[in-house]
C-alpha cells in the first residue's frame, strides 16, 4: 500500500490563544499582542514546525460587548504578514480579505505585493463577511443579504485573477542597451465588465513569485462550497465530527472534479482547538480550567455576534426568537448552529442555548496528550475526513510550542510529515501547481 501523503498544518494566529478565556491564564503581558514581537514569536515558532502557512483572520468591524471580554488586536492581516514576512524564511503567510467590503483591483494589489515581498509565500483568505456591523463601518446602510455576498465573491475572485495575471511571466526583459526594462507587448490591461465590479489597469508591477497568491476559502454553506468548488486551492473549515468532516471532503472534491479540477489540488485542513498536557488528566484540568473562567455573558453575544446578528437588540433570559429560526434558511454555518441548539431548546432561554455552542469557526476541541493526538491527526487522513488540520491551540504560544515539540516529532518518526521544506513558495508547501497566466 502506497504511503499516505504528507500531512499539511496552519498555525491559527489569536491574541494568546482561541479560547476566550486564554488571555487571562498565559504567562505574557496581556497588551503583548499590540506588538510585532507576538506575532514574530509564532510565526517562527510554526516555522521550527516545518508548518505550511501562519493564518490570520479579520474582523472589519467589532461588536462593543468585545472589548470587555477579549482582547481586540484586528490588525491589517496584510500589514501583519508583511512585517512577518521580513522575520521568515519559508512558512507561508495567509491573511483573510473581504469580497463584501473591499475592491478586487486593491485587494489583488495587496496581495500581490505580499507575494513579492515575501518570495512566493501569499495565500488569501475569501471572505464575504459574516457580521452586518462592517456596513456602517464602510459607509453603508444595509449588510448585504447571504446569496448577494456569494454572488459578488465569485466575480470578485475572477476580477482579481484578471488583475493577477496582467503581466506575462517574461514580461520583464531588462535590455539596458535598448533601453527596454518590460515588453509592452507582455503586458494585457485586464477588462473586468461584471454585474458587481468594473475594473481596468494593470497591476503597476509583473507577476508575482507564485503567479497568484494561494487562494482559501472558509465557506461552508451551499454558496461557500460552491464557490471552494470553483476556485480554492485550500479549504479551512469547521465540521462537529469526523463524519461530517468526511462527507464535507468527499462532496468538495466531487464537485471540483465535476468542474475539471483536481481533487488533489485543494486540501482541505478543518480546524482544530488543541489543549495539550503530559498526560489526559492534565490536559482535561487545563481545560476545563479555561471553561471555568468563561462568562455567560460572553458567550450568548458572542452566539448572536458570530451569526450575523446583532446582541444589544436580545433578551438573554428569554427564548430566541421563533421567526429566525423556525422554517427559515441560516444566512452562514455560524447561524445554523446557533438555530438547530434552539430548535432542540425551543423554550430555553438563549442564554442557555448558547451554552452548547462552540465560539468562532471550529467545533472542534482536542484534549489529550500528544501521542494521542498524533493518533488524532492521522486516523482523521485515512478514513478520508482532512489533510492536516488548522492548529487553534486553546493558549498560545504554549499549545503551538507544544505541537511543534512533541507532536510533529511523532508524525515524522511515522513517515506523515516532512523533515524540511523542500521548496521556497507556500504552493511549493502544499504541492500546488503554479497557475499559467491565460
Amino acid at each position: 500500500m502506497p504511503n499516505p501523503p504528507g500531512l499539511h498544518f496552519n498555525a491559527f494566529v489569536w491574541p494568546h490563544g482561541y479560547h476566550e478565556s486564554a488571555w487571562r491564564v498565559v504567562d505574557d503581558d496581556p497588551r503583548s499582542v499590540l506588538g510585532l514581537p507576538y506575532y514574530a514569536d509564532i510565526a517562527r515558532t510554526a516555522e521550527r514546525g516545518l508548518m505550511d502557512a501562519v493564518f490570520l483572520a479579520d474582523n472589519l468591524a467589532i461588536a462593543e460587548y468585545r472589548v470587555q471580554h477579549l482582547p481586540q488586536t484586528q490588525f491589517d492581516p496584510i500589514s501583519v504578514l508583511s512585517a512577518l514576512a521580513g522575520v521568515t524564511e519559508h512558512i507561508g503567510l495567509i491573511g483573510t480579505g473581504s469580497t463584501t467590503y473591499s475592491t478586487p483591483w486593491d485587494l489583488a494589489r495587496r496581495f500581490a505585493t505580499l507575494d513579492h515581498l515575501s518570495g512566493g509565500r501569499a495565500g488569501w483568505n475569501i471572505v464575504t463577511t459574516i457580521t452586518p456591523l462592517a456596513a456602517a463601518a464602510f459607509g453603508k446602510q444595509k449588510h448585504l443579504a447571504h446569496a448577494d455576498r456569494y454572488a459578488r465573491a465569485g466575480e470578485f475572485v475572477e476580477a482579481a485573477i484578471s488583475v493577477w495575471d496582467s503581466w506575462d511571466d517574461d514580461a520583464v526583459v531588462g535590455d539596458r542597451s535598448r533601453g527596454v526594462w518590460a515588453d509592452r507587448s507582455r503586458v494585457h490591461t485586464p477588462r473586468f465588465h461584471g454585474k458587481y465590479h468594473y475594473l481596468e489597469g494593470i497591476l503597476p508591477f509583473p507577476r508575482s513569485p507564485q503567479g497568484r497568491p494561494v487562494l482559501v476559502q472558509a465557506g461552508q454553506s451551499p454558496a461557500g462550497q460552491a464557490l471552494s468548488a470553483r476556485f480554492a486551492e485550500m479549504v479551512f473549515t469547521g465540521p462537529a465530527t469526523k463524519k461530517a468532516a468526511i462527507d464535507f471532503r468527499a462532496a468538495l472534491h466531487a464537485r471540483a472534479a465535476a468542474g475539471g479540477r483536481l481533487p488533489q489540488h485543494i486540501p482541505v485542513l478543518p480546524a482544530l482547538m488543541v489543549t495539550l498536557g503530559s498526560t489526559e488528566t492534565e490536559a482535561r484540568r487545563q481545560a476545563q480550567h479555561l471553561e471555568d473562567l468563561a462568562s455567560d455573558e460572553f458567550r450568548w453575544q458572542n452566539a448572536l455576534y458570530t451569526a450575523g446578528l446583532d446582541p444589544d437588540g436580545y433578551d438573554p433570559d428569554a427564548p430566541l426568537r421563533a421567526e429566525l429560526w423556525k422554517d427559515t434558511e441560516a444566512p452562514s454555518s455560524r447561524a445554523e448552529q446557533l438555530y438547530a441548539a434552539a430548535r432542540r431548546q425551543r423554550r430555553a432561554p438563549l442564554r442557555q442555548i448558547a451554552r452548547d455552542i462552540t465560539g468562532g469557526a471550529g467545533q472542534l476541541h482536542f484534549i489529550g496528550t500528544p501521542e494521542q493526538l498524533a493518533d488524532f491527526v492521522i486516523d482523521w487522513q485515512d478514513d478520508g475526513a482532512a489533510d492536516g488540520f488548522t492548529i487553534m491551540g486553546s493558549t498560545l504560544p504554549n499549545e503551538l510550542t507544544a505541537f511543534v515539540g512533541q507532536v510533529v516529532p511523532l508524525l515524522q518518526k511515522r513517515g506523515r510529515y516532512r523533515r524540511a521544506y523542500t521548496g521556497s513558495t507556500l504552493r511549493d508547501h502544499l504541492s500546488l501547481p503554479r497557475p499559467d497566466r491565460p
